[in-house]
């Protein structure tokens, strides 16, 4: 594979994460979480700028139209995504350490205040990669409603 920027998408009907590392692919420069259609055209705008090598793509449900739309533009690189919504909890409360009254409750109580899906995308990058990755900026992501 091509070296360079790598995309993660988490696809979903209603909204979409979205992700993109820097080309030495040890951090995420990006984070969003968008309706799909601006996922799209974000995705292009990114491949536009400075060229991403693939995009990682979860395996379930939502993958095959994206699969289709996305094989046209750059590769696809398809990794298992069973138990990564779970997975993509802890891993925002690794990100973003609890505060205030959310530190007390257990874990497995612990509902993120946003969305995730952003964190969802990153944890399949990660899996697709073997290691976690580093976010450029804590306040990076954020969320458009359509």
């Amino acid at each position: 594979m091509a070296a360079g920027p790598l995309a993660g998408l988490d696809p979903g009907r209603n909204k979409c994460g979205l992700v993109r590392t820097d080309p030495a692919r040890e951090r995420i420069v990006e984070a969003l979480v968008l309706p799909p259609e601006q996922a799209w055209q974000q995705l292009k705008a990114w491949h536009a700028g400075q060229p991403l090598a693939a995009v990682v793509l979860g395996d379930g449900t939502g993958e095959r139209p994206w699969h289709r739309r996305l094989e046209a533009l750059l590769p696809v690189l398809l990794v298992d995504e069973r138990h990564s919504t779970l997975a993509a909890r802890q891993r925002y409360w690794q990100l973003y350490p609890p505060r205030g009254w959310r530190r007390l409750l257990p874990e497995g109580l612990r509902q993120p205040p946003r969305d995730w899906d952003d964190v969802v995308a990153q944890l399949l990058l990660e899996r697709w990669l073997g290691r976690p990755l580093l976010r450029q900026n804590q306040k990076l992501a954020r969320t458009v409603k359509a």
